[in-house]
């Protein structure tokens, strides 16, 4: 079973994952690999300078990741260049991993933890869709605090993903995480027996998983 985990920007995502990984799931996070794919020497970093310009690389070679991020937030054009190199490398060693993983046994579940699940389209290639939700004064107020931006910054920020409200109606799963960092491991165990229980469910059925197991979940 391939699950795609996402959530709105300062939902918590990644604070569900680190837990995933504690419980023992397989995890294949978007933004380790989209961080490997414009290393120093890779095809990727190329394509980045050409599009954007020296300018956005540091004096070690390395990608300049805060000053592209302003650009992007700010211009949708940009942002959409540098997907569209970026995305289709992630997608790549994405699939790889995770197919070699769960294809060895049905009820194994690799999680690819995606920010722009639904935004690139990857949630119509996986089997279930978990969706870190928090509803947006709630992002807002945890983004100011975690990057010290200011609120027309931090909306930015958010305004530059779909919308929250929207990314849950697609979802399989919500998690519902609007309390305090302390919830975070009960919301992941209660999580990690829902996905483990509908592997098994659907592996049951035939040799690959049977998506017509999955019904729609809220982790409270």
């Amino acid at each position: 079973m391939i699950v795609g985990l996402t959530g709105g920007i300062a939902s918590g995502k990644s604070s569900i994952a680190r837990q995933l990984i504690r419980l023992g799931f397989f995890i294949i996070d978007a933004d380790v690999l989209a961080r490997e794919v414009v290393q120093p020497g890779t095809d990727g970093l190329r394509e980045v300078i050409a599009a954007f310009g020296e300018q956005y690389v540091e004096l070690d070679g390395t990608l300049d990741r805060q000053q592209l991020g302003a650009l992007i937030f700010s211009d949708p054009d940009a942002r959409a260049r540098l997907n569209g190199i970026v995305h289709p490398r992630v997608r790549e060693s994405m699939w790889r991993k995770a197919e070699m993983y769960a294809g060895m046994d049905a009820r194994r579940v690799a999680v690819l933890d995606i920010p722009l699940l639904f935004e690139v389209g990857v949630h119509t290639l996986i089997d279930v869709t978990v969706l870190v939700y928090a509803p947006v004064p709630l992002q807002l107020a945890r983004l100011m605090k975690r990057n010290g931006l200011n609120e027309h910054e931090a909306a930015l920020r958010i305004e530059a993903q779909m919308d929250i409200e929207e990314k849950r109606r697609m979802s399989d799963v919500i998690v519902e995480n609007v309390g305090e960092e302390e919830t975070v491991p009960r919301l992941a165990e209660e999580l990690g027996n829902v996905l483990r229980t509908m592997a098994v469910d659907g592996a049951r059925m035939q040799g690959t998983f049977d998506r017509s197991v999955v019904t729609k979940a809220v982790i409270r």
